[in-house]
């Protein structure tokens, strides 16, 4: 059984997708569709940068969307793959929105929107300057935690993301992460600040939870055609009225990509397809099982080495 993943943000990169944008007419549809949703050119920041502005989380979410979705259409129409046939469809924080568009849970049109108000509310949670994130390597969540318990007086840390064996992100105020990173140190416990402008998969993130309610709310959910992994919950999710309360809950949830991967693999699944920019998701993959095969697509050539059967 093959699973398909899809990456979140620091995925991007300035030119991702441009070969396949030049090529075939699917990508170049979608990536015009998508300027005229959005009403600013997308795609000319995907493919031209520049990277600052790329990496405004405003849009970089959209654009790692667009490229993604973008890549499966392709693989689904032009190549005759069809990836629905997966047992489970699983995204890295935003990239549960590609795999329920995949999923076609949501429109197009709507994954674009939503992401793009996503973005911005989730940049403006915090003023820049003041939250931020690290990456925690050589440890483990519950030994995290301790630490961050053992001293909540002295700052408020919160684990974001469990990525994999020995990779853990943690989310707070500058300060704190400061403070938090000093005592790791003093535990022999590796840490490095992240180039992110918010602290995002926390509790500071509530004023853009608010936000997102309102307008997941409002969306139209179907159910979705293929068997999806919540990064909240660690859980089989195939109906739609659970879906929007995950979505609100994430923004500020722990994003449970280890378990989500162990819970694949425990259900059968041997081969994972990670479609969008990067192989960030494969990487964490192969830490945290050896055994299972991973597949990053982002090209023509790797497109065509995509076999569903094995």
């Amino acid at each position: 059984m093959f699973s398909v993943i899809f990456p979140g943000q620091g995925s991007q990169s300035v030119g991702m997708a441009k070969d396949l944008y030049d090529k075939f007419s699917t990508v170049k549809e979608l990536f015009l569709r998508a300027d005229q949703t959005l009403k600013f050119p997308i795609s000319k920041l995907i493919l031209d940068g520049p990277s600052e502005k790329l990496n405004e989380t405003e849009n970089t979410q959209p654009a790692i969307f667009l490229v993604g979705f973008s890549i499966f259409q392709l693989i689904k129409k032009d190549f005759g793959i069809d990836l629905n046939k997966a047992g489970y469809f699983a995204g890295h924080s935003l990239g549960e929105y590609t795999a329920l568009a995949c999923a076609e849970v949501l429109s197009f049109q709507e994954t674009l929107n939503l992401l793009r108000k996503r973005g911005k509310s989730m940049q403006e949670a915090v003023p820049i300057g003041k939250g931020g994130m690290a990456a925690i390597l050589g440890s483990t969540p519950d030994q995290i935690e301790k630490i961050i318990n053992e001293n909540e007086k002295k700052y408020e840390c919160y684990i974001a993301n469990d990525n994999s064996n020995g990779q853990q992100v943690v989310s707070g105020k500058l300060a704190d992460i400061d403070l938090l990173m000093t005592d790791l140190k003093k535990n022999n416990i590796k840490s490095i600040k992240l180039p992110v402008s918010a602290p995002f998969h926390c509790k500071l993130m509530n004023n853009a939870t608010k936000i997102m309610e309102n307008e997941i709310q409002k969306s139209d959910f179907k159910n979705p055609i293929n068997t999806l992994i919540s990064n909240v919950t660690n859980e089989e999710v195939k109906d739609s009225s659970l879906l929007k309360g995950l979505l609100i809950q994430q923004i500020e949830s722990r994003v449970r990509w280890r378990e989500n991967v162990n819970l694949m693999i425990d259900k059968g699944t041997k081969k994972f397809i990670e479609i969008g920019p990067g192989k960030v998701l494969s990487g964490l993959i192969k830490r945290i099982d050896k055994n299972v095969i991973t597949n990053s697509i982002n090209s023509e050539e790797d497109i065509k080495k995509v076999n569903i059967n094995d």
